[in-house]
């Protein structure tokens, strides 16, 4: 179990897995959290919308209806693969669902078959909801199927978490038949290989490519012992002007090649600008704030 991310965090781990994201006009603060907590969060839970159309689809998952107030999920992936933020908190998208298999989540084991309905889903996993029919016969693009993939690893990795925490919502509830057109254990081992590379990687069919080509245009992490050698490099100075670029500068003079502690706090500021905090927040660069900042190849 942890912490839900912050929208900011969300929002960064999306991009540094490449999910092509829309942000809904006032996603961070659309919620029921009214109606209960949100938190600890165990897992995600992959939905269909039983709709067609991205705009018809968002809206609905975003506005809701009389019986059920949006928002009814965190985040839509349409069929060509956009990922819709619309959420962030409490929404109301998986409903009651079994504890055993909570339980199963939170420790990543084997699921077992969902039998109760006596546990309160919506305070402790992520949704999506795609949109498809659900009719077994409407398909399943892979644009799609691969920003499910990248959504889904993107929080697991996060969190720390497996494969194993992201399940269907007919996994949770005897009462649900969704996803329907494939099946979650495809999708965890889409999940499980994308995770056993680097954030941003190309789809599961695709070999990972070799991290110091800089073919997508962007600097890969170098590593954390990179920073605390205090380097002389390039990339530093490229660290730097995206620093100030996003408005985290504490530069007096610079930014240049040599690491300084005028980087490290630039970098602090952007780990807050992130969500970050704490021990999370030192101005060391990981992976996840670095993939979020897309410094450019330098070499």
């Amino acid at each position: 179990m942890a912490t839900p991310l912050t929208a900011d965090t969300l929002l960064a781990a999306l991009k540094a897995e490449g999910v092509n994201v829309v942000e809904y006009p006032g996603w961070r603060t659309h919620n029921r959290n009214h109606k209960g907590a949100w938190g600890p969060v165990n897992g995600v839970i992959v939905h269909h919308t039983v709709s067609s159309g991205s705009a018809e689809s968002v809206a609905l998952c975003h506005d809701g209806y009389d019986e059920l107030p949006g928002p009814l999920c965190h985040a839509v992936i349409d069929k060509a693969g956009v990922v819709h933020l619309i959420g962030h908190g409490r929404t109301n998208h998986a409903g009651l669902g079994d504890g055993d298999v909570l339980d199963a989540v939170t420790a990543e084991t084997a699921l077992p078959a969902p039998r109760r309905n006596d546990t309160d889903g919506n305070a402790h996993f992520y949704g999506f909801e795609c949109v498809n029919l659900g009719d077994g016969r409407d398909p399943w693009p892979e644009a799609q199927l691969d920003a499910i993939e990248r959504a889904s690893a993107a929080i697991c990795r996060a969190h720390g978490w497996q494969a194993p925490s992201v399940i269907g919502h007919k996994e949770w509830t005897n009462t649900k038949v969704d996803p329907r057109g494939f099946t979650m254990e495809s999708m965890r081992a889409r999940i499980a290989s994308r995770l056993a590379g680097a954030a941003g990687r190309g789809g599961s069919a695709q070999p990972v490519p070799a991290p110091a080509t800089g073919g997508s245009g962007y600097q890969p992490f170098p590593g954390a012992g990179f920073f605390t050698s205090a380097p002389d490099s390039p990339v530093i100075t490229a660290m730097g002007r995206r620093l100030v670029a996003e408005g985290c500068s504490a530069y007096s003079v610079g930014p240049g090649p040599q690491w300084s502690e005028a980087d490290r706090r630039s970098y602090a500021r952007w780990q807050q600008k992130l969500g970050f905090r704490g021990a999370d927040a030192d101005g060391w660069p990981g992976r996840t704030s670095w993939d979020a900042l897309k410094v450019p190849y330098s070499g």
